[in-house]
């Protein structure tokens, strides 16, 4: 928030706010838009779109603020050239409508989520993102589609990816080494599913089937997919190591750090690109840590002397992330200074990759992250490639044309892919782009 604060406040004085655009009014949308309107000068939300246009609505409602209901591009416009918010059904419309400096996409979803991002790069707009699961994806060719355009893609503050990245450049900005960039998680169960799921949903307002994602290690997975795909880092296996510490000293941080080196003791290589992964059951939780080395015995005694131990693996940790707290410092980060908190390095490091959650038979359609047919785990994405292993983010919508048994791994062929899609032609497009030796036939383009 340093400097960005500053910043915004100039343009707040000057009435230059950054005009933003929001795509998706659910639980994180809705209070991304609460914060931006009370609590972040310099910035204006001017739009919103929302298959239902009612949580669009109420969004400002609330807030004391009456939008304007638009039906088109041409409404979205003329509502945001007269001052007053503008709410609508049309993301697409919204993505290109002129008066919008940044588009934010808050849905979940991928091949609609796809579209709204590739609307908003042609219209020369930056795009700020929390949609792990579209960035896992083919985050990769969106970046480089972005980059063409001469406009920022970014994931957000406050997400564990982003918090993560801060932290990461944070350490190797005081001459650290990472080696290791980690999440913690409270629970990993991966035949979670939205039945299981209900109470704790509801008793936060979520959907059951976004729940259950957390819960059976999809999310987790596409957030170090991504994390992996910024920094060029790997996983040490699929599914990653995910060394569970639940029931241990609560109040004790990674439970303790020498028992954190030694489940990742084996893969820790500093001369290696390093690698991502997950602790369960640790504090302090939600955060995100970093281990990294300093080859310097000098500034290992600095590093021992300021309660970080004696090394050889030095701990950094952050003990919260925050969500749409943050997002509206990751907007003014890409209007104001060209900054991408997150964004894939250049080709894929680790994709997401569909398991079956139960026993499928043909006809079955998988049709949600966190439902009943599949969990995600990362893959190192040259191994996706050449076995032809179906990501997560393209089974959405898929049928079963043969039986697959329960915790395998679906590859392409066991599937029928829904004409027409464009995220399956982003991720062809993406893996001719970026090609890996030996690949299998894939996605259809």
């Amino acid at each position: 928030m340093i400097i960005v604060d500053t910043a915004l406040a100039r343009r707040e004085a000057e009435n230059r706010p950054i005009r933003v655009g929001l795509v998706g009014a659910g639980f994180q949308g809705a209070a991304i838009i609460r914060q931006i309107v009370t609590s972040t000068p310099g910035m204006h939300v001017v739009a919103v779109a929302n298959r239902n246009i009612s949580k669009a609505r109420d969004a400002f409602t609330v807030l004391g603020i009456e939008p304007a209901f638009c039906d088109s591009r041409a409404a979205i416009n003329a509502a945001i050239s007269r001052g007053q918010p503008a709410v609508t059904e049309d993301a697409i419309g919204l993505a290109g409508a002129d008066g919008i400096d940044v588009v934010v996409e808050v849905t979940g979803s991928v091949n609609y989520a796809a579209e709204v991002v590739l609307e908003a790069i042609t219209a020369g707009k930056h795009v700020v993102q929390m949609n792990a699961e579209l960035d896992g994806t083919v985050g990769p060719i969106l970046k480089q589609r972005a980059d063409s355009a001469g406009v920022i893609y970014s994931f957000s503050d406050g997400d564990q990816p982003g918090v993560q990245m801060n932290l990461f450049r944070f350490v190797r900005g005081i001459g650290v080494t990472p080696v290791l960039c980690g999440n913690i998680k409270g629970l990993h169960d991966p035949y979670r599913n939205p039945t299981t799921q209900k109470a704790f949903a509801e008793r936060w307002g979520q959907k059951p089937a976004m729940v259950a994602s957390f819960a059976d290690g999809t999310k987790i997975s596409y957030e170090q997919a991504i994390v992996a795909n910024g920094t060029g880092f790997k996983v040490a296996r699929r599914g990653m190591i995910g060394p569970d510490f639940s029931g241990g000293d609560p109040y004790a941080p990674l439970v303790p750090l020498e028992k954190t080196v030694a489940a990742f003791a084996a893969h820790l290589d500093p001369d290696g690109p390093g690698i991502v992964d997950y602790v369960v059951g640790a504090q302090p939780g939600p955060g995100v840590f970093i281990l990294g080395t300093h080859d310097d015995p000098r500034q290992q005694h600095f590093l021992n002397l300021y309660k970080l131990g004696s090394g050889p693996y030095f701990c950094f940790y952050t003990p919260y992330h925050l969500c749409h707290f943050e997002v509206p410092t990751s907007i003014a980060r890409a209007a104001l200074f060209g900054d991408a908190v997150l964004a894939p390095r250049g080709k894929p490091e680790v994709g997401v990759i569909a398991v079956a959650k139960i026993d499928l038979s043909v006809g079955d359609v998988i049709a949600e992250f966190g439902g009943y047919h599949a969990y995600g785990v990362a893959e190192n994405s040259e191994i996706i490639s050449r076995e032809g292993l179906l990501p997560l983010g393209l089974a959405l919508g898929c049928r079963i044309v043969r039986p697959v048994a329960k915790d395998a791994v679906l590859t392409f062929a066991d599937v029928e892919v829904p004409a027409g899609r464009t995220v399956d032609r982003l991720y062809a497009e993406q893996e001719k782009r970026f090609p890996f030796s030996n690949p299998k036939a894939g996605a259809c383009a």
